[in-house]
């Protein structure tokens, strides 16, 4: 039960839509999004392949927890070889859609192969269908959106597109769904956009049956009675993650300046008193909260930018309210360019969201961009007569714009940091991990996270891993390994349940299992989703590895290994990734070259993903 036991499968190639049992054994052992997606991946494709090819498989799924009464159940994820990195890529996204392809009766949407033309995906129920979208290619998230909606005489219906970024191959491109909610990282949307995929459309009226309806909802009232009362979900509710940048600010690991410092002057224009205070025109950037669906948290922000700033002054199409700031947008659009103007930081979170891009990766990739300008590697004349220096919220608000549209210096911008400081023979001033750029954490500061960082399946990424309370109680390296693996594996159980990461501030992994107990077939406790967690994890590293990642991709750039941070808690000290990671690979049982054992691979039942297996 709680699994709809269907995929859809889509061949863009052949125009077909067909659909087929769902793989319940598999099942048992990924239990749903994240990790059954991933296992379904390793299935159809070679990793090796180029991810921007037909080759490349694009897997949208739901969780066991997707669509029932559970809080923060409208959690997907889209999983795929990622253009960004050439690594795995699950990206997870909430808002509404996902709930609605599980009431359609699908786990899980497979899309294979590319469309001779554009098309979009009609999913209504029992009927798949493959429509005609060359009237929508060019269009953005939001028209697009809105189009389809009208065409089918539904705003019932949920919608998942890519604008223009993905279209034109923008290496971090996300799908967004719900207008302002997105599969985010890794180039996801690239890849819909490589297979000539503009759309998905969802309309489902069927429910989700769980095993024991009376337990489960025992359960699940219980589970939301302790998460709701929670200080960190309070904390939430009022602030979103916003709250983390005056957090960050003190302790001294708020990147700044393309992670040259690590403390932003400007901090107190951009947190979460100034988006409530009003201005002297009687102007407040938060409107209100959002709430995904199912959710009991609402860390969502509906913001406005104020009509007489200079990005929206003369285009009133913008003076409607969208996406708010949270933390890493804050830091991406803020700290890292050096800007400290709100209504210029939200005018990008509506670009981003109105083109399909994600919000840390162009942001940081837009300071790469700015120190190579104040290096004098980029001209002016190259950036399109924009003064491409830190601090200049003009800068940001046209980048974001042209990056979006895939005009001007934006096709730069658009390779992301490394290739970009490659083309300009500076490498190093890449703030990546294997091709994806860091979320809004310095690894001099958070020795724990560098860790994760380094060692992410995705890239640089935050939300792959925990170990924020010992890095914020030990400025050093020591004693990170254990927590930064254990974590890891937990998350992975916790992406593929179809729930929010976020209910964590309150619950564990005995808190989700109870529900999967009472929702899914079997016995499940939190030692088995653990497990289930801990595979998920090597077999995303097995695909790596395949897919031609070593060991020497486990690395940060050379700034945060050999540039002291300049202050804050952890002044002069650098990354100790040369200490941690030696005891990361013991600890999760790998070689010291990085690879999983045969021991480890057994106890896994791995071993048909063995690098000495065919592949």
């Amino acid at each position: 039960m709680a699994w709809q036991r269907r995929v859809l499968r889509v061949d863009l190639s052949a125009g077909t839509c067909e659909s087929e049992p769902l793989n319940m054994d598999w099942a048992a052992e990924y239990v749903g999004a994240r990790g059954l997606a991933t296992r379904y991946l390793v299935e159809c494709m070679d990793p090796a392949v180029d991810a921007l090819s037909p080759d490349n498989a694009l897997i949208f799924a739901t969780g066991p927890l997707s669509g029932t009464i559970a809080s923060t159940s409208g959690r997907y994820c889209v999983v795929t070889k990622g253009p960004l990195t050439g690594a795995i890529a699950c990206s997870n996204s909430g808002g509404k859609f996902g709930a609605e392809l599980k009431f359609c009766g699908y786990d899980m949407l497979i899309v294979e192969g590319r469309s001779p033309h554009p098309v979009y995906l009609l999913v209504e129920d029992d009927e798949a269908r493959l429509v005609d979208a060359s009237d929508l290619w060019g269009q953005t998230v939001w028209k697009t959106e809105e189009t389809i909606k009208t065409r089918h005489r539904s705003e019932d219906m949920k919608v998942a597109s890519i604008g223009v970024a993905g279209e034109q191959g923008v290496y971090y491109a996300c799908i967004v769904n719900d207008l302002h909610r997105a599969a985010g990282r890794s180039g996801v949307g690239a890849v819909m956009g490589s297979k000539n995929l503009k759309a998905v459309a969802a309309r489902g009226t069927r429910g989700v049956t769980v095993d024991d309806p009376k337990r489960f909802m025992q359960v699940v009232e219980e589970k939301n009675k302790k998460l709701f009362e929670h200080r960190s979900r309070r904390g939430l509710t009022k602030n979103g993650t916003l709250s983390m940048i005056d957090v960050m600010q003190k302790f001294g690991g708020l990147p700044t300046n393309n992670f040259q410092k690590v403390q932003f002057e400007g901090v107190d224009k951009i947190n979460p008193k100034a988006v409530v205070d009003t201005n002297r025109d009687g102007h407040r950037n938060l409107l209100t909260n959002k709430a995904c669906f199912g959710c009991t948290i609402a860390c969502g922000r509906i913001a406005h930018i104020d009509p007489n700033h200079f990005s929206v002054a003369d285009r009133k199409e913008y003076w409607h309210a969208s996406g708010g700031l949270e933390y890493e947008t804050a830091f991406a659009f803020g700290p890292v360019v050096g800007v400290d103007d709100l209504d210029a930081l939200t005018f990008a979170g509506y670009m981003m969201n109105e083109h399909g891009m994600d919000p840390i990766s162009f942001g940081v990739t837009l300071a790469a961009a700015m120190e190579l300008y104040e290096l004098g590697l980029i001209t002016k004349e190259q950036t399109d007569g924009i003064e491409l220096k830190f601090g200049n919220a003009e800068a940001l608000t046209v980048m974001a714009e042209k990056t979006g549209k895939h005009e001007g210096f934006g096709r730069e911008l658009g390779l992301g940091s490394k290739r970009l400081c490659e083309k300009y023979g500076r490498p190093e001033l890449a703030m990546v991990v294997k091709g994806q750029e860091f979320a809004g954490y310095d690894s001099r500061a958070l020795q724990g996270m560098g860790l994760g960082y380094a060692t992410g399946n995705r890239g640089a990424c935050h939300l792959r891993h925990d170990t924020f309370d010992v890095d914020m109680a030990d400025v050093s390296g020591s004693g990170k390994a254990k927590p930064c693996k254990h974590s890891q594996d937990d998350i992975a159980g916790i992406d593929s349940v179809g729930i929010c990461l976020f209910t964590t501030s309150a619950w564990d992994l005995d808190d989700l299992a109870a529900m999967l107990d009472a929702a899914c077939e079997g016995e499940w406790n939190a030692a088995r989703l653990h497990d289930a967690g801990e595979r998920i994890w090597n077999l995303e590293r097995l695909f790596n590895l395949r897919a031609g990642l070593t060991a020497a991709d486990d690395t940060l750039p050379p700034r945060l290994l050999k540039d002291p941070a300049p202050s804050g808690t952890a002044k002069g000290k650098v990354c100790e990734l040369d200490r941690m990671l030696p005891e990361y690979y013991a600890e999760r049982g790998w070689s010291a070259d990085g690879v999983p054992t045969p021991d480890l691979l057994r106890r896994l039942k791995l071993e048909a993903f063995s690098l000495e297996s065919p592949a």
